[in-house]
């Protein structure tokens, strides 16, 4: 009897608490099929219950920047989530349970992986857009969990070259390799193109060139810029354009298939010859279609050009993001501006 009493009041609080039962029951009233529902609905109810969890949140993220095309992102926010799937051992975690000694650890492992500052932030970065989404959803509550870890940016190795040395690789004769040719024609072309990232370069149209101007969204940005077209750049497409095809350049094609395979295989092969170009006009640092970028921000400002003028023709969110680009140039500045007062001290 006792037993008995302790189910009856066990399955009624059950019903009481996942269906609002209100009247009571005795234990014959309980059939196997009755106390078999309870178990299996109680489960389901809690299942139903269980605290959203992260990774989970990040895949339909994932799925909706699929269906919006931004395959960009969805590559950068995909290594993340393996990445930090991997620190979670293959699991999963709660919105709960994600807060700052979580992601303090987190940030330890990557450290000890030997990831630089830079990458731990650029992984922090990513989670923290997720986080924040599942905010402004109501899936979880702000508990702000990555005030403790790094999610700045440190000045990076030096990545821009001198106008000298752009001129020095404008001017090499190359037509004995065309690989190395083509190669460099398409770093010059960025740098003309006011350092006009790849990705956007392969993805330019003949349509998108009108009355003079290159108009264009960056893949990165979505925002539009406009372009003076002038006869440098008409010399170069002209040198490498194919009649029939819709795009400006012969990076990808109207049969490609695959569109984000074949531009990062292209890549690829002008990254490895401008190392060859490098190589020959004596560069210290490898020589990327990366380097035409940070060297036109580098070389503008340091005609004085505006940083809000560098910014808006480099297509930046915001002059922070400028200043990035330019950290090294600001740094060579203060060096020779300590060096003059040495000079002035020993005189």
């Amino acid at each position: 009897m006792y037993h008995s009493a302790k189910l009856t009041i066990y399955l009624h609080k059950l019903l009481t608490h996942n269906f609002g039962l209100t009247h009571q029951l005795t234990l014959p009233n309980y059939s196997t099929e009755i106390i078999l529902k309870v178990f299996n609905m109680t489960n389901e109810s809690r299942h139903l219950r269980q605290e959203p969890l992260f990774c989970e949140f990040m895949v339909d993220v994932l799925q909706g920047m699929i269906a919006a095309d931004k395959r960009r992102c969805y590559e950068t926010y995909l290594t993340t989530l393996n990445n930090f799937k991997r620190f979670l051992q293959g699991g999963d975690i709660e919105f709960e349970r994600f807060d700052s000694m979580r992601l303090l650890s987190y940030q330890a492992w990557l450290i000890r992986s030997g990831l630089t500052l830079n990458t731990v932030s650029f992984y922090m970065r990513i989670l923290r857009a997720v986080y924040n989404r599942a905010v402004d959803r109501n899936i979880t509550v702000q508990t702000f969990p990555f005030k403790h870890v790094y999610t700045g940016i440190e000045k990076t190795v030096k990545r821009a070259v001198s106008l000298n040395k752009i001129r020095e690789i404008y001017s090499l004769d190359l037509s004995h390799d065309p690989k190395l040719e083509y190669a460099r024609d398409m770093f010059i072309l960025s740098f003309f193109l006011r350092g006009m990232s790849f990705i956007d370069m392969a993805f330019l149209k003949k349509s998108d060139l009108v009355g003079g101007r290159l108009t264009y969204r960056r893949r990165k940005t979505n925002r539009l810029l406009v372009i003076k077209w002038e006869p440098v750049m008409q010399r170069i497409v002209q040198r490498y354009g194919n009649p029939t095809s819709i795009y400006l350049l012969p990076i990808i094609d109207d049969s490609t298939v695959n569109v984000r395979s074949k531009y990062k295989n292209v890549l690829y092969k002008i990254n490895y010859n401008l190392k060859r170009v490098g190589r020959r006009v004596h560069l210290s640092l490898p020589l990327t279609m990366y380097v035409a970028r940070h060297s036109w921000a580098s070389i503008a400002r340091s005609r004085n050009i505006p940083l809000s003028v560098i910014s808006q023709g480099m297509g930046h969110d915001s002059e922070s993001t400028t200043k990035i680009y330019l950290a090294s140039l600001e740094t060579n500045v203060i060096d020779r501006a300590n060096q003059t007062l040495i000079k002035l001290l020993e005189a």
